[in-house]
């Protein structure tokens, strides 16, 4: 059942992720003739000159790619990837032009196409899986280079094709707009993927050690270090607890040991990542 359960929740986030993309794509990039990021963009460009549906010619653009990173990625996230793509491009070109289009300003429209689609991509690839196409070579990517953010390989890639459209299209004020649009979809991939692992970093220098992780696991559930400390002021034997948590959690951590121990001192520092017990790994490929 747990199997079944997870896939539920992986085609369900794939189906909102592809209609936060297809939205972005179809209802606001598509009228504002300006390039497109990724094979979204190549799509768009093949959509405007030749008439080919933007969800078929995403498919034809992915099946060698597909091939290609099979082997690197594993067979669970290409079979997964085909799944989305196939969901994506279904709502694309079925779906979203039941909706209506967004004329207005472009420059609200490359707001609205960035972050609906970079929200819709990182929904999606926080589940292992793509849309397949460049989310193959990012992916790909990532695995070679594992230190550099998603947000910055999609740049990069999404870059290339904006300058493609731009030189095709004729207009430089759409390759700047392009540009926004993936300036954006870059940032919000990042703050969502990574912001899914971020989270508050507690040091508590203290004569108490035991009873403030005992403390702070009552108050979060959350296991604590202790670390042997001397202070400068005093010259005398300190301890330093320290414990990683929520945003959240952190505010009934800091009241707690306020309450334990009220000679302690507490520095809460920001923590762009944490991987372990009680926070979530995000892993690329099988």
């Amino acid at each position: 059942m747990t199997k079944y359960r997870k896939i539920g929740a992986d085609v369900a986030m794939e189906i909102l992720g592809g209609m936060l993309i297809a939205l972005g794509v179809y209802n606001f990039a598509l009228e504002a003739d300006f390039p497109m990021t990724g094979f979204s963009g190549i799509s768009l460009l093949l959509y405007r000159f030749l008439g080919v549906p933007i969800g078929l010619s995403t498919v034809l653009l992915n099946v060698p790619v597909a091939i290609l990173c099979f082997r690197l990625l594993g067979r669970g996230f290409f079979f997964r990837s085909i799944r989305c793509m196939v969901l994506s491009s279904l709502l694309i070109d079925y779906v979203a032009p039941l909706l209506p289009h967004y004329e207005g300003n472009r420059l609200l429209t490359a707001i609205c196409a960035g972050v609906l689609a970079g929200l819709g991509y990182a929904l999606i690839y926080l589940r292992s899986s793509s849309t397949g196409g460049t989310d193959f070579i990012i992916m790909a990517a990532k695995k070679k280079w594992p230190h550099v953010t998603l947000g910055k390989i999609t740049f990069i890639t999404d870059v290339t094709v904006v300058l493609l459209g731009g030189l095709l299209m004729g207009d430089v004020d759409g390759v700047i707009y392009g540009m926004i649009v993936s300036f954006l979809f870059s940032a919000v991939i990042d703050k969502v993927m990574y912001g899914a692992n971020a989270g508050k970093l507690a040091l508590v220098v203290t004569t108490q050690g035991a009873k403030i992780c005992q403390v702070i696991d009552d108050t979060c559930k959350r296991g604590s270090t202790i670390l042997k400390a001397y202070g400068g002021w005093h010259q005398d034997d300190k301890q330093v607890v320290m414990c990683a948590c929520s945003d959240k959690q952190m505010y009934g951590v800091q009241q707690a040991v306020k309450a334990a121990d009220p000679a302690s001192f507490m520095v809460v520092l920001e923590s762009n990542e944490v991987h372990g017990e009680g926070f979530r790994y995000l892993q690329m490929g099988d």
